[in-house]
């Protein structure tokens, strides 16, 4: 046997060798093209904080926007729809990793593809909404960050209870969760159970429309609320703005998860740092364009919170916040 059919031999045993023993390879390998990102982002009215912490991390890691990775942003608030056509639009590209930000929009883009990588940057139900199997093995094609809220539950009100010292009745304002209704009762169960241990009065208000939060409100100055609390939903932070003006019209303290609340008018804000898990986000995504696969990518939960207080607020309100409280916050506005 010549030398040339020896080689070939070599050749087809060594290639034989490979596929036995990394079945897996052709899976694992990074794209050999300049990758394309699809970001379903927070609406307009939103704070670009989030995208910032994402865009910077990816620079950390080596990329560069329009040279080695491409970022196809689109926005949706959650609220117009159950598959939003900027989804379709994204997938349809197509984009190599697409990352949503809530569970709506998470749930939307699953409902779309069972293929296209997707890493949520903070969605609150994965679990709850059957996106994924289990935090640790996700099992399918979206992985990423939970937010995971309704533990804080009895921290805000005991913050809330620390700013206000005479709290005894709390305005509980809740919006639906129309995908899964569950999460949102859970929400409220975790709220009422920790408003008993705080001995306090609660008065659930559920709004249900963008039209009847003014109604909402009136409600809670009805009912003679010391204070708000509003329960987390996407809803709201859709409607930030307004909330928080409003309930600096009707002077009513109100604590919530959403920054933008806190800082039209709102009080108290504590929840998770969503900025910083748009940050970890970003990790997720090189790691998938790095060849890894969702399903084996533990779903992380948040280990970074923050508390913000509006001091011009308590001042219009006549409140005195204690100095230990300011001392604790990691924003406070002015």
């Amino acid at each position: 046997m010549d030398g040339r059919h020896l080689d070939r031999r070599a050749f087809l045993m060594a290639a034989l060798a490979v596929a036995v023993l990394d079945p897996l390879r052709a899976e694992t390998q990074p794209l050999a093209r300049t990758p394309h990102v699809g970001i379903v982002a927070d609406p307009p009215h939103e704070p670009n904080l989030r995208l910032e912490a994402f865009r910077r991390r990816l620079r950390e890691l080596g990329y560069v926007e329009g040279r080695t990775i491409v970022l196809d942003v689109r926005r949706w608030d959650g609220t117009s729809g159950e598959t939003p056509a900027i989804i379709a639009e994204l997938i349809q590209m197509p984009v190599d990793v697409l990352v949503v930000s809530a569970t709506g929009s998470t749930l939307a883009a699953k409902r779309r593809t069972r293929t296209v990588p997707i890493v949520s940057a903070g969605a609150g139900a994965l679990l709850e909404a059957g996106v994924v199997a289990s935090l640790a093995r996700p099992g399918g094609n979206v992985t990423g960050l939970t937010s995971v809220q309704p533990a804080l539950a009895a921290k805000r009100l005991d913050i809330l209870r620390e700013a206000i010292p005479a709290l005894s009745s709390v305005a509980v304002l809740m919006s639906p969760y129309r995908e899964i209704p569950a999460v949102g009762e859970r929400y409220l169960r975790e709220t009422e159970e920790a408003g008993r241990l705080l001995g306090l009065r609660l008065h659930v208000i559920r709004v249900e429309t963008p039209a009847a939060i003014d109604t909402a409100f009136q409600g809670a100055v009805q009912h003679h609320a010391d204070a708000g609390i509003i329960l987390p939903n996407q809803f709201w932070g859709a409607h930030g703005k307004r909330v928080g003006e409003l309930a600096l019209r009707h002077r009513l303290p109100v604590m919530s998860q959403d920054p933008g609340i806190v800082e039209t008018g709102g009080l108290l804000q504590y929840g998770v740092d969503i900025v910083d898990l748009w940050r970890l986000a970003a990790g997720y995504v090189d790691k998938i364009l790095k060849g890894a696969r969702p399903a084996d990518l533990p779903v992380q939960q948040p280990t970074k919170f923050e508390l913000i207080i509006n001091l011009g607020t308590a001042r219009a309100l006549g409140l005195t916040i204690p100095a230990s409280l300011l001392a604790r916050a990691d924003r406070v506005i002015e």
